[in-house]
């Protein structure tokens, strides 16, 4: 039985995603506890309303990264985790707090990696001109946006698309992705060679969303947008 340890900012709608899935699916684990940084994050309710501890610890009550980083270290050790699990977590982590989780703290981000770290990933894709953009679940590294590729997905790009419709198709993948690969790890399916990820026994690591599937599955995240829900892992997904 492996302890998870789910960090969010916001509404957490990728938390709540695996949180469903650990449950229905009867993962041999339990979701520890809900961590946020911010004391009105929404994905705290759901979480309490499911019966997970909750915490938070405010990094606007420290004077820096660092002091933040350990106190909320702290408290996700009291929850002795097997995993660290980012959904939408609104803080950049420093090095040592990174270090702590090595090949245990997972991420997942709006875009297919390497392309567009960082933020307003939907509009640098268009931008761009890409006929497809998505998203990755990775090991979390001291780079920022940088690691081990677990998963991705993959979604068309339309022509008159806006940031927001992109999201909406994208963040429904996630839903999709991220559970998955927490479950792959908590199966003890995972192994990290270096920069690559294996999976034992193996089965397809991304999901193309194929045009005849993109509508429905954009309407869950579509809603999820509507909500307030975030579609980078650093603004509250």
């Amino acid at each position: 039985m492996k302890n998870l340890v789910i960090l969010i900012s916001g509404r957490g709608s990728n938390m709540e995603a695996i949180v469903r899935a650990c449950a229905n699916e009867a993962w041999p684990a339990r979701i520890a506890a809900v961590i946020a940084n911010r004391p009105d994050a929404a994905g705290l309710a759901f979480a309490a309303s499911h019966g997970i501890a909750t915490g938070v610890v405010d990094h606007r009550q420290y004077p820096d990264r660092a002091s933040f980083d350990t106190a909320l270290a702290q408290a996700i050790d009291n929850h002795a985790p097997d995993l660290v699990v980012l959904a939408g977590f609104m803080r950049v982590l420093t090095e040592g707090f990174v270090q702590r989780y090595s090949g245990r703290m997972l991420n997942i981000h709006p875009s297919l990696l390497p392309s567009f770290p960082g933020l307003k990933t939907h509009e640098k894709a268009i931008e761009a001109g890409c006929r497809v953009h998505g998203a990755t679940v990775h090991f979390v590294t001291p780079t920022l946006d940088h690691g081990p590729i677990v998963m991705q997905s993959a979604v068309p790009v339309r022509t008159g698309d806006d940031a927001a419709a992109l999201a909406a198709r994208v963040l429904a993948t996630e839903h999709v992705i991220y559970p998955r690969a927490v479950r792959w790890f908590v199966e003890g399916r995972l192994a990290l060679d270096g920069e690559r990820v294996t999976l034992t026994p193996p089965e397809a690591q991304w999901l193309f969303v194929d045009e005849a599937s993109v509508e429905e599955n954009a309407k869950t995240g579509a809603q999820a947008v509507k909500a307030g829900a975030s579609t980078h892992a650093g603004e509250g997904a």
